[in-house]
């Protein structure tokens, strides 16, 4: 079938689907995040949302324009959906999450929660005529005149405008999405920084207790509360 089919039966365990029906199911194209956090548009509209029941209805209806992710039109049945990005579709909107049994999962959000995209900075480049590329985690770059933003930082967007900035710091909260504490929140307490080649890790609480993880594991969703709603799950 391709590299645009994967057979079912070795599809990610993060996957939230059924392993005993098809042999195959639609695999996303390559995008930023790796195969395990990420979802196409097809496995979202026909085996999750099952708005549809077969791969030809899904195409009918990205082709009518009638999907949207991060709000932009989208078309291809597998273009890849990553943890904390929109998927809008029949007035519905809908952010993918990962949860504590390291599943992937769509949480229904409302209108006004669609337009924030928090961003995770996970490189920088300095160019000619000193502009800084920030390179994000959703596969998307901008270019900034000024160089005040750290990697792991993040920006908080509202209808693709800058909204805010949160640091990479003590007190602020963060939410995993890899990780043997991967989908809790928590605020950190400190970011143990590291010799050589070691990757940084950092302590954090949730739910009372406290916990180590990898700096890269966390991304930051806000400074006292998420800038976006966070499901219980």
């Amino acid at each position: 079938m391709g590299k645009l089919h994967l057979k079912r039966i070795n599809s990610p365990n993060t996957w939230p689907v059924e392993r005993k029906t098809t042999k195959w199911i639609s695999r996303p194209r390559l995008g930023a995040q790796s195969m395990n956090k990420t979802l196409s548009l097809n496995t979202i509209i026909k085996e999750i949302l099952k708005i549809v029941k077969t791969s030809k209805e899904v195409r009918a209806i990205l082709n009518k324009g009638l999907v949207k992710v991060d709000g932009r039109v989208r078309k291809d049945p597998n273009f890849p959906v990553s943890i904390l990005d929109i998927v809008s579709i029949l007035d519905e909107n809908y952010r993918l999450f990962i949860n504590t049994k390291r599943k992937l999962f769509l949480h229904k959000v409302n209108k006004n929660d669609a337009t924030i995209k928090p961003k995770k900075i996970i490189g920088k480049k300095i160019l000619k005529g000193n502009k800084v590329q920030i390179n994000f985690i959703d596969g998307h770059n901008l270019l900034s005149k000024e160089d005040k933003m750290k990697v792991s930082d993040t920006i908080v967007y509202e209808n693709d405008k800058e909204k805010d900035k949160l640091k990479f710091e003590k007190g602020s909260l963060i939410y995993l999405i890899e990780g043997k504490q991967v989908g809790k929140i928590g605020i950190i307490k400190e970011v143990q920084q590291s010799k050589g080649i070691q990757p940084t890790k950092i302590l954090f609480q949730s739910e009372k207790k406290d916990y180590t993880t990898l700096k890269d594991f966390a991304i930051v969703i806000g400074k006292t509360k998420p800038v976006i709603e966070i499901p219980n799950e």
